[in-house]
């Protein structure tokens, strides 16, 4: 499997869901809350340092041993995952996440706008999703 974990960051850059998705060194909670404002700064600052005009932030950072792709919804909400650099469509592959998260978080009438997510559906759709890649 190319995936190794998810993250959603709600628009003030606070982490609102992490889940693993390979058995890799796991971080603890503080290091995954402190990578999530960290890179929610860094897409912060990459928008207002571009030269082009309408950039919002950084789409795909590649590393020596994994790669991050990022998805921004038009309210602000970051997805991103980190993946192997030979995984294909992640792209298309943060799209449905995004879907997902409409679908069974956002429509969910218990479940409070930038707070953590908390949502079975959720989860049970997003394992099923991530088995198909």
């Amino acid at each position: 499997m190319g995936l190794y974990s998810l993250y959603v960051i709600n628009k003030s850059g606070g982490l609102i869901y992490q889940r693993d998705f390979a058995d890799i060194v796991k971080m603890d909670t503080n290091d995954t809350l402190r990578f999530a404002s960290i890179w929610h700064s860094l897409n912060a600052i990459a928008t207002q340092i571009s030269p082009l005009k309408g950039c919002t932030g950084i789409t795909h950072l590649e590393a020596e041993s994994f790669d991050l792709h990022c998805f921004q919804s038009k309210t602000g909400t970051k997805f991103f995952v980190t993946c192997t650099s030979e995984m294909q469509g992640v792209p298309k592959l943060l799209r449905k996440v995004f879907d997902l998260y409409t679908d069974y978080v956002l429509k969910n009438p218990f479940y409070e706008t930038e707070m953590p997510i908390r949502c079975e559906l959720f989860d049970v759709n997003l394992e099923r999703l991530v088995a198909k890649q």
